[in-house]
């Protein structure tokens, strides 16, 4: 498989444990009550082999590209600018490692029965958030 199963645009449907993950990234409470609210579309695309990551809310949009096995500086939508690194695994899943200020969090994304399933992860705080093709 290849990352063009990712490809597309994305509804979030559902999300566990959203409001606990961004308190663990320091996450402030009135950006946890915005981003908690937002229901966000994700646009995923490609320009040879550049990415293209769009998340866009009512409440925010934000954007990074990137090239697999390629670090690069991101700037998250809670403002934090992270060195990450995404990667594509055997099985298929994007693993996307952000790090900032000796932290890190992991951003797992694979496509399960047709579904997006984003899986976040900093220091044994999960969140996973579902995805369907809009």
């Amino acid at each position: 498989m290849t990352i063009d199963s990712f490809l597309g645009k994305w509804r979030l449907i559902s999300s566990e444990g959203f409001d606990d993950y961004m308190k663990e990234l320091g996450v402030n409470m009135a950006m946890r009550k915005m981003g908690s609210m937002a229901k966000p579309d994700v646009h995923i695309c490609k320009d040879g082999d550049t990415v293209t990551v769009k998340t866009e809310s009512t409440f925010r949009t934000s954007q990074f590209s990137f090239k697999l096995n390629e670090k690069f500086e991101e700037n998250t939508l809670d403002g934090r600018k992270t060195q990450t690194l995404i990667t594509l695994t055997d099985d298929n899943m994007l693993h996307q490692l952000q790090t900032w200020d000796d932290k890190e969090s992991t951003i797992i994304r694979k496509i399960v029965d047709g579904k997006l399933m984003v899986e976040c992860n900093m220091n044994g705080v999960k969140c996973t958030r579902v995805y369907q093709k809009a």
